[in-house]
């Protein structure tokens, strides 16, 4: 461990020395903290739950504030967790109670971790409140676990488990527009656990109609719109548990979301 420490060290100060930023080496994988100038948005509590989420209003929404997503004692590590099992949401029924941040984002970097607690378990990130990685236990196809749905399969398999803890790590470019047209689709890379399984993928739409996300229902979900997002987590009826959610917004102007 000593001299794993040290090497850290000599290879840190070579990086300052040759004038390399160690900002740009990312905190990923399951437990890191907030990156320098990110948010910390969920830590697993229900206090910090109602401060700075919301329901998503959509055309299904059918649950009542304050936001009824549970928090529980995690199953792992014994902390705080927060489930996405909202009743309104009973029977697979999304869009009726997702929950979103109160901020909105453009162009931003976000840690998700995210505990799948039976088999079969079902919600999804969504990005900008667009743009879905889903969270899908025992599928791995553009409708499965890790996928940017219906567009990207993930390079391979990074998946803990039922029981486990996981993570996403993303940064996401918002799409980009020019006297209010569009000029270049959203983008985005991800690792998953530590892994990356995409890397600076454009995004075509917003999928699954106007139940989904903002634009979702404008010309088959191909109308994107320029406008912010927060990030929101989906209620499917199952317990999937959240923890440890942070966002640190950017600017990537003339950028890719390689990191």
């Amino acid at each position: 461990m000593k001299l794993f420490k040290n090497l850290l060290n000599i290879s840190l100060t070579t990086l300052l020395f040759l004038g390399i930023s160690t900002s740009l080496f990312a905190q990923i994988g399951v437990g890191v903290a907030p990156i320098e100038g990110a948010e910390l948005m969920l830590d697993g509590s229900k206090e910090m739950l109602l401060e700075k989420w919301q329901y998503w209003e959509g055309p299904r929404f059918s649950a009542q504030a304050p936001i009824k997503w549970m928090e529980f004692k995690d199953p792992v590590d014994g902390g705080k967790a927060i489930s996405s099992n909202d009743p309104a949401a009973a029977g697979g029924k999304y869009g009726a109670a997702d929950i979103v941040t109160k901020k909105e984002y453009r162009d931003f970097r976000a840690h998700v971790e995210f505990l799948v607690n039976n088999e079969g378990g079902n919600s999804g990130v969504y990005l900008q409140n667009r743009y879905e990685i889903q969270i899908l236990d025992g599928d791995y196809g553009l409708h499965g676990m890790a996928a940017v749905i219906n567009e990207h399969l993930p390079k391979e398999e990074a998946y803990n488990g039922v029981g486990k803890w996981n993570a996403y790590d993303i940064v996401f470019k918002a799409a980009r527009f020019e006297n209010g047209k569009l000029t270049e689709k959203a983008r985005v890379t991800i690792y998953f656990n530590g892994k990356k399984i995409h890397e600076d993928v454009s995004i075509q739409q917003v999928w699954g109609g106007p139940n989904s996300g903002i634009d979702g229902g404008n010309d088959g979900g191909k109308g994107i719109t320029d406008r912010p997002g927060g990030l929101k987590l989906q209620a499917e009826g199952h317990d999937v548990f959240y923890r440890n959610i942070w966002i640190k917004p950017l600017n990537l102007d003339g950028k890719t979301t390689d990191f």
